[in-house]
């Protein structure tokens, strides 16, 4: 299957803003589970849901009035689970690049209309890069393994 980003792009508005007079973070997470949804969705054929959202990194305010891009793409698939990599990039109108502004990987499930978990198709990187993003998917995933053992007192 071909693997090809999903991108949105969108000017934020003064419905996104918080009180510091920046887009806010909720409304990022926001596009961030839209384009993942329409990335899983897309690379699985079925209804996908979110199961894991870890690590987001807000590197830079996203100002309101700028150009908002949210690239989706599929790094690792498992039996069911697809990792997607989502960076948010925006850049003012008036310039011509966008900056990255937000990072982080979410884990979406191909489920049927009962909730059950249905089989993805296996993504196999090609590229060195893709090659290196799918090994940065496991060590997230060995990484949550101890997290989640961590929380397990707690929960």
């Amino acid at each position: 299957m071909d693997n090809k980003p999903i991108t949105f792009q969108f000017i934020s508005e003064p419905s996104d803003v918080n009180y510091g007079g920046n887009v806010h973070g909720g409304s990022v997470m926001k596009w961030i589970d839209q384009a993942g949804y329409a990335c899983a969705t897309t690379w699985s054929g079925n209804y996908s849901v979110t199961v894991y959202v870890g690590g987001i990194r807000f590197y830079e305010p996203i100002k309101i009035g700028e150009i908002v891009k949210v690239e989706a793409q599929v790094i690792y698939t498992g039996s069911s689970s697809m990792h997607i990599s989502i960076n948010v990039f925006s850049r003012n109108l008036k310039q011509p690049t966008f900056d990255k502004k937000t990072h982080c990987i979410i884990v979406f499930v191909a489920v049927d209309e009962n909730g059950k978990k249905l089989p993805v198709p296996k993504w196999i990187p090609e590229t060195e890069q893709e090659k290196q993003q799918e090994q940065y998917a496991k060590r997230l995933m060995d990484l949550r393994t101890q997290i989640e053992d961590e929380m397990k007192p707690f929960l």
